[in-house]
């Protein structure tokens, strides 16, 4: 499956302050796609890869409210804040619901570039790392439960001998069920097996999935 193109998405009330980022956005060769209110855009989103950029107040949800909605919708967009209003407290309410960096109007368009670089740098590595968890919780469908009983222990730090001891099965029965994990998971060292553990559980929280994963 083609992994769709990066897009810069701008969210802004204001026409012309829109069609300014959308022509520095495409003058870096990145395509750019524009919504007039956070509603506008929610409503035809459809979860393409890339950034927001997105003013901070607008008439309807704000930049926060706005950041806050994608993630309960399990959307990732690095966000970058623009306003003419910045002071500290917005600033770390912003940065704490996620976004990149913001950006205090009148800013230098090479500060608005950067920040833009920057962040879909961030969804690069985070599509990346979605698709090795995928991956990896792909190959953990496919161990028994009796490995899994096994993959557990291993990967706390428990020795074959206790292992054994507690699910009350021989050491060579654990030996061999570690094989088949390491063979299904597509691994050659305990620690290889814990890090693709972390992996698959990253952003995990009790009873959910990760976020858009």
């Amino acid at each position: 499956m083609t992994t769709p193109e990066p897009v810069v998405i701008v969210v802004d009330d204001d026409a012309r302050s829109r069609e300014t980022v959308r022509v520095m956005v495409e003058s870096m060769n990145l395509r750019a796609l524009t919504y007039t209110s956070a509603e506008d855009f929610l409503e035809r989103y459809t979860g393409e890869p890339g950034c927001l950029v997105t003013d901070l107040r607008m008439p309807g949800r704000n930049a926060v409210e706005l950041i806050d909605t994608l993630l309960e919708r399990r959307y990732f967009l690095p966000a970058i804040i623009i306003t003419a209003y910045a002071d500290v407290s917005v600033a770390v309410e912003a940065i704490q619901h996620g976004a990149v960096t913001l950006l205090e109007k009148p800013y230098r368009e090479n500060d608005l570039w950067n920040s833009i670089r920057s962040a879909m740098q961030q969804a690069a590595e985070f599509r990346q790392l979605s698709e090795e968890r995928q991956e990896v919780r792909a190959r953990l469908q496919q161990l028994s439960e009796q490995e899994r009983s096994v993959l557990d222990l291993v990967v706390d730090g428990v020795p074959n001998k206790a292992i054994a001891r507690r699910l009350d099965i021989g050491v060579r029965t654990v030996e061999a069920r570690r094989r088949s994990i390491l063979d299904k998971m597509h691994v050659d060292s305990v620690a290889r097996l814990v890090q693709d553990v972390v992996i698959a559980n990253a952003g995990r929280r009790p009873g959910n999935s990760a976020t858009n994963s």
